[in-house]
């Protein structure tokens, strides 16, 4: 959870300092937490790499057919000036990246070079409480 803050405003105690305590506020404060979260439709959310993947350009196509079938953005492209070499970046959730290395070598017969690093965080799709979803 993230950006998360309860406040409780208003509380009546017993009165005999004896019986004051926890027991008293956590059982309940539980309840309403929980509560809460259930009612505010949670997300997961899931870590992304920004990929890096440096090939040249005869090989550019054997990285678009790795890349088929995950959930995968690439958001920039560019040839590296004087060269016959491009750069490919990517946003690649990490959860779809095992293996990626291994499949991006023998697809263009080790001439693309990736580099992944942690980029961002981005919301799983689908609803966790549902059985039949991803994040289920």
């Amino acid at each position: 959870m993230r950006g998360i803050r309860f406040d409780i405003h208003d509380v009546t105690l017993h009165t005999d300092a004896i019986h004051r305590g926890g027991g008293q506020i956590i059982p309940t404060a539980r309840r309403v937490l929980y509560s809460c979260q259930l009612t505010a439709e949670p997300r997961f959310l899931e870590p992304v790499y920004l990929v890096e993947i440096q090939c040249p350009e005869s090989v550019v196509g054997g990285i678009y057919d790795v890349l088929n079938g995950k959930r995968w953005l690439v958001f920039e492209e560019s040839q590296v000036m004087g060269t016959p070499m491009f750069v490919v970046k990517v946003y690649l959730p990490v959860s779809e990246s095992f293996g990626f290395i291994a499949d991006l070598r023998s697809n263009t017969s080790g001439q693309a070079f990736p580099q992944c690093m942690f980029d961002h965080w981005q919301i799983l799709p689908g609803d966790p409480m549902e059985v039949k979803s991803k994040p289920a």
